[in-house]
């Protein structure tokens, strides 16, 4: 069952002073779209063919006059970070003294960082929480060597020198 109509009185009467005085084509046919329905009962398919539009246009067209008789604030543009749950400068103090230590220790760890920032939120939050906010806030992974720090590279040179050879030659004939 379709929606039944609500027709402003105010608002066609507005219509129908813009429609007397203005000289604009778009401010015309916007006044039209409002008043098309409400004084004929046209419908959106009859309002759309007079006015030369398709259906979804009409609607739009009286949105556009409603506007432009009562301006709103502009509205905020869809994006940004909805469901974030600390601010920008919250971030940037939490991961203060994280950075301290990293300027120290030169490494550091997801695990208590997410621990901690669990902690303050007081619920769990994943790894890829933690992830995105150092990323979000220039930090980035950097894996360690694939030496270990305490390895001796004399004693692994003398070892390949020295090891006993475990396998055997091959005889030089194919098969």
């Amino acid at each position: 069952m379709a929606r039944p109509r609500r027709i402003d009185k105010a608002l066609v009467a507005k219509a129908k002073r813009v429609v007397a005085q203005t000289t604009d084509v778009e401010q015309l046919r916007a006044a039209q779209a409002v008043l098309l329905p409400a004084l004929a009962s046209a419908t959106l398919e009859q309002t759309a063919a007079i006015l030369g539009v398709g259906r979804a246009t009409v609607p739009r067209l009286q949105e556009r006059f409603r506007q432009s008789l009562h301006p709103r604030a502009k509205r905020a543009r869809w994006g940004g970070r909805r469901k974030a749950l600390l601010s920008l400068e919250e971030e940037r103090r939490f991961l203060a003294p994280w950075a301290e230590q990293a300027k120290q220790a030169g490494i550091l760890v997801l695990s208590p960082i997410r621990a901690a920032l669990a902690q303050r939120l007081g619920r769990p939050v994943a790894a890829s929480v933690v992830w995105r906010m150092l990323a979000r806030h220039g930090w980035r992974k950097v894996a360690p060597d694939t030496r270990h720090p305490k390895s001796d590279l004399a004693a692994q040179e003398a070892w390949k020198k020295n090891s006993p050879k475990r396998w055997l030659p091959c005889s030089g004939q194919s098969s």
